[in-house]
């Protein structure tokens, strides 16, 4: 069984998903005071189509969600996420 972890990484501004201890997924953000907007979404093409991406976007939207910030989906695949989880749907600006 593989040991999959989620990482908010500060430093580098992007949420990371970690497999067996390698990254293969990451979101990239900025933020601006309440607002954070969410850029780009990769997962390593050896990877794709097992849900990694899914997974990193609920860890995205839920810890931004938690802190009580808003969100700003600018990467297409986060904002049709949305569009299918609309428990999201509250925290989302335009």
């Amino acid at each position: 069984m593989s040991d999959t972890e989620l990482v908010k990484n500060d430093d580098d501004k992007r949420y990371e998903l970690h497999l067996d201890g390698e990254r293969i997924g990451s979101i990239d953000w900025v933020r601006d005071d309440l607002v954070v907007e969410l850029l780009h979404t990769e997962v390593d093409s050896a990877h794709g189509g097992k849900g990694y991406a899914a997974m990193l976007a609920d860890f995205a939207l839920s810890d931004i969600r938690d802190a009580g910030l808003t969100v700003r989906p600018t990467c297409s695949y986060v904002a049709r996420h949305i569009e299918s989880n609309p428990e999201y749907g509250s925290i989302v600006v335009e």
